[in-house]
């Protein structure tokens, strides 16, 4: 059975595209005609073309829906499906063109012969390597439905704390915008008109007032300047974050910050335990596990260490004392990770590791989120103090000189 692409006219004369599989050109156009639809063209895309217009496309597909995607597959395949009939049902389940292109070349790479690990590494924008390593253990352990669903689990896991600490940087970044722009407006416009009325007095207005009045006349004449010195800094910036160096010295900077630098470890050591949980309870070895979890670290330092760690344990080290030199990993996490290894039950040790730190990053997350808020008020309550200062000021000089 073979993929094809289609245009077709609905019933309220609107163009539909999609794909569609069929054993034949006329199925295909049969089946078409059983949706209500009119066909207009119907072409064959092999398995070779469908890679090409993936790969081809910028938009990549959401965690949620990869997530979902591989629920479904894996309760179909818990049920006794084929791996070739579980995406065949899933592809036409999703609504989303990109999803379904992906499920059926992933489909049609199975029936070709290929495993489904083997497949699912054609996409490693959307399967990275610790999706398709697990994959692999379930293909070879014969337990690929447990495995499937614990990769959904870990995927939503992972959505949901990104959704809990965008919904916490919300309101502080509002609350900067909104400062800022304030601010902004107050010397751009109130700042002159008030200042207007002591240029008719013949007195020297006090130094704070003509500090407002000087920065309120640069920001008049260079805002568009500034503007267009932020994108340009930002896109020299962005270019520069693609340079090892930089990226390096910039995290390495970030872990020197009292409280950011504890959250970014927090996070980089917590989808490193998470991940190799994951990896080991799937059936791969321990130390593959390592090496493809630190493909998750972001932060270039503690990817760097835990690379030179996962050479140690290569060498015979355990794996406790190899993360212990590194020197970004809580006492908690490196007993625990201790006694998985004593006992044998290393991966529930290393999920136990995970659970405790995404909590602490959560608790971390809130703090500094409490901190930020009442810091911000200060901050902008002591901008607006000095600018009403700066008005004040000559007002309190003028009743001087009338009395």
């Amino acid at each position: 059975m073979g993929a094809y692409e289609y245009q077709a006219v609905d019933a309220d004369g609107k163009n539909r595209k999609g794909l569609i599989e069929a054993d034949t050109a006329r199925q295909a156009r049969q089946q078409l005609r059983g949706m209500s639809l009119m066909p207009l063209q119907v072409d064959e895309v092999s398995a070779g073309i469908l890679n090409v217009q993936i790969k081809s496309r910028r938009d990549k597909i959401k965690v949620a829906t990869v997530a979902l995607i591989t629920r479904q597959i894996a309760t179909l395949i818990g049920a006794g499906q084929p791996v070739e009939s579980a995406y065949h049902a899933v592809s036409r389940q999703t609504q989303k063109n990109q999803a379904k292109r992906v499920l059926l070349a992933v489909r049609a790479k199975v029936l070709e012969g290929f495993p489904l690990s083997e497949a699912l590494r054609e996409y490693p924008r959307i399967f990275d390597k610790m999706y398709c390593a697990s994959v692999h253990a379930g293909e070879q352990s014969g337990l690929l439905d447990l495995v499937m669903e614990r990769l959904a689990d870990y995927l939503e896991a992972r959505q949901d704390l990104q959704r809990k600490t965008s919904l916490a940087l919300i309101y502080p970044i509002l609350l900067s915008v909104v400062s800022i722009l304030l601010v902004a407006g107050l010397l751009t416009f109130v700042v002159p008109q008030i200042v207007q009325v002591f240029e008719g007095f013949d007195q020297e207005l006090p130094l704070l007032t003509q500090w407002m009045i000087k920065l309120s006349d640069f920001i008049k004449a260079y805002v568009f300047h500034m503007l267009a010195g932020i994108v340009v800094l930002i896109f020299i910036y962005n270019q520069l974050l693609k340079l090892y160096w930089f990226s390096f010295m910039r995290d390495r900077f970030l872990l020197t910050l009292p409280l950011v630098g504890y959250l970014v470890r927090l996070s980089n050591t917590a989808r490193f335990t998470r991940t190799m949980s994951i990896l080991v309870s799937s059936g791969v070895t321990a130390l593959d596990a390592m090496r493809i979890s630190t493909e998750v670290i972001i932060s270039q330092p503690i990817k760097k260490a835990v690379v030179k760690a996962t050479e140690r344990v290569r060498e015979g080290e355990h794996i406790s004392v190899a993360l212990d030199q590194s020197g970004y990993f809580s006492p908690l996490v490196l007993q625990l990770i201790e006694n998985g290894e004593s006992s044998g039950k290393l991966s529930d040790m290393m999920e136990r590791a995970a659970k405790a730190e995404e909590g602490e990053i959560a608790g971390v997350t809130a703090l500094f989120v409490g901190l930020f808020e009442p810091a911000m008020i200060l901050v902008m309550g002591g901008v607006v103090m000095l600018i009403v200062l700066a008005i004040l000021l000559p007002i309190f000089d003028m009743n001087d000189l009338l009395r």
